[in-house]
Formats: C-alpha cells, structure tokens, sequence
C-alpha cells in the first residue's frame, strides 16, 4: 500500500518572548498508508497536538515537510478535516445547521438536493435524528461530539484529524462514541489521525501507535503495530493475546518518560569537585541481592569517601529500564549484566551500535534455574529428566523466563539447555520478565520455570513455589555476573570521576565479601527503597556446598562472588564468550572486528588504576581458561571455529561492526 500522508524531517521552533527559542519537535519521520488509524500519545508538552496541526496545515513546520498524496500541504483544506475536543459548534445554529454549513461551503458542486441528503446521511450514522433541530446548548458533550464528528466527515474529508475528540467525556460516553467511530471509520475507510492521552483508547482504535517522546525537542520514541483483527468489539479486543502486552508497552514508556523528566530536572550540568571532572551522577540498579556493592557504596560513605558526594541511585525494574537510560543519556552509569556492554555496543538495542565500556566486575555468580514445584514432584530434577518430560508433552508449550537477551540468566539457562539436548527457541519459548516478576509469574503458571539472580530462586523455594534445579555455580563457577557500565563518550568526558567511581565500588566489593559485614548489608538491602522484600530471602555467604541440594526443605540458593583474586578485573576473553553466545542464538552478529569491539569494551587500565590507588594490586588477576559444566573448551584464538563445534545453534551470521566511525581505543 503506497504512502498517503508523509511526514519527513519534521522540526518545529517556536520563538519565546525574551528573545530565546523553544524546540517543540526535531526529526519527526512518519508515513502513514491510506485506511490506517494512527494514534499519538505521550506526556502534556510533547508536541502531539503541534505535529497533528502541521498535518491539518493549520501550522507550518520549521524545517521538513507534510505531504498528502504528494502534495505539499502548506495551509488548512477541506480534505483535512479537524475534530477538536471543545467541539467548535455554531451556538445560534441547530445539529442539522452546523453540517449543512461545512457540507454547503465545501461540496458546492453538488445540487442542494444532492447536499441535503449527504447531511441527512450524517446526522443518521452518528444516530442524532431525535435532535437535528436542537441548538448545542441542549446538546449533551457527547451528543455535540457526534456533531462534529458527522460535520468533518459530511465534506468527505481524505484525512480525519482528532484533537483528543473524547477526552471531556464521560467514561459510558467515551465508550459509546468510540465504537461509533470505529464503525464509521471501517465502513468508509477513513484514515484517520489522533491525538490522545488514554492508554486503552489508542490500542482499541488503532492501527498503530506513535508515542513521542518529552519535549524538548520531541521525537518519535517507539511505534507500536496493533496486531488486533477488526471490527473489534472492546470485549474482544481486551480478551486478545496481545492486549496486556500492547498496553504495558505503552504504559512502560510513559512511565518512563515521567521519570526520565525527573531525572533531568534534578540535574544541572557537571559540577566539578575534589579534581574531579563530574561529581553528581545518576546511577542505575535493578533490585537483586547483586546490586549490594553500588547499594553499599552510598550507605557506608565509599563514593563520598573518593569525592563523588552526589550520587543518586535510581531503582530500574528491569534491565529495559537501564538500558534506556544508558542510551538516553540520562543514567551516568549502571549496574549492568556481564554482557550488556557488548551487546549495546555491537547493536543489540534496536540495531544501533551504542558503545560502551567496562571496567570492573562486580559480583561473580548469583544466578540459578528454578522449575515450577509441579516438576519437582514429578520427579524432575535435572536437565535431563525436563528433556524426558518435553518429549512426552510435546504437544504442550513450555515458558521459561529470563531477564534480558544479554543477561548471563539468558546465555547460561541457553547453554543449560542446549547442553541437555534441548533446543532453546524450538522445544521451549523464552520470556523476557522483569527479575522481580519471576515468583508471582511461576505462580500464576504463567512460567514453568526461569533462571534469575537472588534472591528470586531462594524465595520460590521457601513459598513452595519452584525449587532450584541448577545453580550457575555448576553451570559455570565463577563466571561475571554483574558490572559496572558507562557510556563510551561519559568516560571520556569524564576520566578521572569513572576512575573514582571503580575505587568507590571495588571498595564496596570489598566490604560485601567480608563475612562480618553480611548480616548488615541484608537488612540495607531488604529495606523498601533497593530490594523492598523480606530479609529472609536475602544472602550474600556461601554456606552451602556448590551443587543443588533438592532435598527438603529446598533452602539452595546461587552464591554471590563480589572480592577476591582475579574477581573484579574485567576479562577480554570472558566478554569474548558472551558475543559468542549472542551470536549462536542469533541475537547479534558475531563481529568480524571482535578484536576492536573487545578493545574498546574491556577498559583494563581503568581498572588497575583504581586499583593501585587503592592498594590492591597484589592480587593474582589470572582466572586460566572457561570451564563450563558440560567440559566443551572455549577457544580464544578461534571463537568462529568453536560456533561451529556446537551442535545447537542458529544459522550465526559474521559482519563487519560499524561503530561510529572510530578507531579501537587500546589503552584500556
């Protein structure tokens, strides 16, 4: 279907009073296709209603152009007809008055006769006969919409545009007039454009949904496919598969659109302090009993202690939540899975290279596999005896869940699998839930099982929910878990504030690995504002052997590693077996320049600066070669020819990795 409405480079300015400019809109690309309905939503201030005018002609943008059929739109038009929510009715006029006016002024080639049933028409599709002699102000709000919605389409406009039609309405009102909508719209394949601030609405009447992003400069942020046949009925529509998905997508961004306004307005540019380039810092974690060194860092004093006296520490649900921040530049830095640095930076998030560097590991293991209890008392206690199990219920779907496509959650439960003769994407489906979803999610049977760090595998097991089938710990003893992320251009910004803040967390680390310290640091970590679960459910020793004990009262849980020899240096060649992995499940290409990529990523010398300031470089750094459970060596020097050495994978594609254009930064 060819393009009907384009939208191409949109920028809108506005020029304040004192002389100053405000930026509305920047970059906005759009093409709409001729019979969709396309939605706008986002925050008050994000430009919504800006850019439906400059469809309308109503305005003109800055920079870009609005086209319709080809044709420049440059000024307001018949074939461009505008539904405001305050209802522009003609008081003095009655219902069948304010249609005849648009039908009379605009279809003038017609004969009256000819006009008079186009109004009649109209007044009978919106169901208004009963008050076609009433001024608006007998008129209910809805009854008066239903006017201006039949007024704009008697002209038979190309394009119906929609200024929050319903939003004044009562909820009985809104409904009634939004089926009567749809059923208009489908019948005369309208296309249509609106604005709206309900979540529900957009998914109920759209084809797609354009949420922008906050203002200023306002962008597209994401646009969203309703997938949801028509006609639709609301029932229907809310009983479809992917009506919850649909609106958590679009409730997540808003939400995140609000704190990312929070976070910008507490923000007030780089203030430099103690020799440091950067002294206020955001800093993202997701709740899990692993963000102990960043949430020890600031209860006990180390950031203040090496000059970053102002550090936030903003709580994600889910690694979703830090990525955006990341690459929204609204996070300084963040606790990230071992392999988000290399998947952001070789285009894991929506095909864009994004580079980022690490420079230290802050905990080691902490995750572990846990199955529904159903399986349990099926007596299935392993991989191999969930292979038996999928085998005789093949005709059943299976649900895992995991966190995040670069998770060690994600690549290790993939290896555990595969390694058990069960292909990952074809005889299970995998889910990607927030961490602390994971019990609640097991227990509703919306799962049958996930891998995810503590203290989710713990609790499942003491609520009877799930019991922990395989820690990482015999999966892969000792493989990083968590790390500590910055943006590529942040720490070049700021070099000496990201060597602080390494000291300030291995420090940290440090403190965490103390037996002495743990009891404290569970109590911090179960209080509202990390954790916000019981303390009970929270562990950092290691009083158990390192294989599963399934034995009641199930009380196994993965071990956190934060300090020790050769722990918290960021590893090449672990990085390295990570893009393998993403690689084998065709997440990512694997990258031709892998040599650059793991340059750039792995930022050693960052590392063993703030360690030599800190007087810890006697210990041994040498970690010798991966050893995963099932013995398969990983080989370095040749990561292609050990892709092709595994017998479950994906057909892995190898690309050269465009990275903004640099050369590889080899000093870290």
């Amino acid at each position: 279907m060819s393009v009907f409405v384009a939208v191409d480079q949109i920028e809108k300015v506005f020029n304040l009073s004192g002389g100053g400019q405000y930026i509305a809109l920047k970059g906005i690309d759009l093409e709409i296709k001729k019979g969709e309905f396309v939605s706008l939503i986002g925050h008050s201030g994000c430009g919504k209603s800006t850019l439906l005018n400059m469809i309308a002609g109503l305005d003109l943008p800055t920079e870009g152009v609005v086209t319709l059929e080809g044709d420049r739109v440059t000024r307001p038009g018949p074939e461009r007809m505008v539904v405001f929510q305050n209802y522009s009715l003609l008081p003095w006029m009655t219902v069948r008055e304010n249609i005849a006016l648009a039908v009379d002024e605009v279809l003038v080639d017609l004969s009256k006769a000819e006009r008079q049933a186009i109004v009649e028409q109209h007044i009978q599709l919106v169901g208004l006969q009963h008050a076609v002699d009433k001024p608006p102000s007998q008129l209910s709000g809805g009854m008066k919409q239903r006017v201006a919605i039949a007024r704009a389409l008697a002209i038979r406009p190309k394009l119906l545009l929609l200024d929050e039609p319903f939003g004044a309405l009562d909820a009985l009102t809104r409904g009634n007039l939004q089926e009567r909508l749809m059923q208009i719209c489908e019948e005369s394949q309208v296309t249509a454009v609106m604005v709206t601030h309900d979540v529900d609405e957009a998914v109920l009447l759209s084809d797609r949904i354009v949420m922008l992003t906050n203002g200023p400069s306002s962008k597209i942020g994401s646009i969203l496919d309703v997938d949801i046949p028509r006609p639709r009925k609301r029932m229907d529509v809310v009983n479809h598969p992917s009506y919850y998905s649909l609106r958590s997508e679009i409730i997540y961004f808003l939400n995140q659109q609000k704190r990312i306004k929070k976070l910008r307005a507490k923000k007030s540019g780089a203030t430099a302090r103690h020799g440091l380039e950067k002294v206020n810092l955001e800093m993202g974690f997701v709740p899990l009993t692993a963000c102990a060194p960043l949430i020890v860092a600031k209860e006990k004093g180390f950031f203040d202690k090496h000059g970053l006296d102002e550090v936030s520490l903003v709580r994600e649900t889910s690694w979703r939540g830090i990525v955006d921040g990341i690459a929204g530049n609204y996070l300084d830095a963040a606790q990230m899975p071992a392999g988000m640095p290399v998947w952001l930076t070789i285009g894991g998030n929506q095909g864009t290279p994004l580079p980022v560097v690490s420079a230290l590991t802050m905990t080691r293991n902490g995750n572990a596999v846990t199955l529904a209890k159903k399986f349990y008392d099926k007596g299935i206690l392993n991989a191999a005896d969930f292979k038996r199990m999928l085998l005789d219920s093949a005709e059943q779907e299976h649900t895992l869940g995991m966190v995040h496509p670069s998770s060690m959650h994600n690549l290790l439960l993939r290896y555990w699998l595969a390694a058990g003769g069960i292909d990952p994407d074809r005889d299970v489906t995998l889910k990607t839930i927030p961490p602390a979803q994971m019990v609640a999610d097991l227990k509703a049977g919306t799962i049958d099982g996930y891998c995810v760090g503590e203290p989710w595998n713990l609790r499942a097991a003491i609520e009877g929910a799930g019991v922990t089938v395989a820690t990482d710990l015999e999966i892969w003893d000792g493989h990083p878990g968590k790390v500590l992320g910055v943006r590529e251009d942040w720490a070049a910004a700021y070099p000496n504030t990201h060597i602080a803040l390494v000291k300030a967390l291995l420090e940290a680390c440090r403190y965490c690995a103390d037996a002495n310290n743990g009891e404290e640091i569970r109590h911090i970590l179960a209080r509202r504002e990390y954790l916000s679960t019981s303390v009970d459910y929270i562990y950092l020793g290691d009083p158990n052997s390192h294989v599963c004990n399934i034995d009641q009262p199930m009380r196994e849980y993965a071990h956190h590693q934060f300090f020790g020899d050769g722990l918290n240096r960021p590893s090449r060649t672990e990085h390295l077996w990570m893009m393998t992995q993403m690689a084998r499940w065709e997440d990512v290409p694997f990258p031709r320049n892998w040599v650059e990529i793991l340059e750039r990523v792995c930022r050693v010398s960052v590392f063993s600066t703030a360690a030599r300031e800190l007087g810890v470089l006697d210990m041994k750094y040498h970690r010798g070669p991966i050893q995963l459970f099932d013995d398969i060596p990983f080989d370095a020097e040749d990561p292609i020819g050990y892709l092709n050495s595994l017998s479950i994978k994906r057909d892995f594609s190898v690309a050269e990795v465009a990275i903004d254009g640099r050369r590889p930064v080899t000093a870290g």
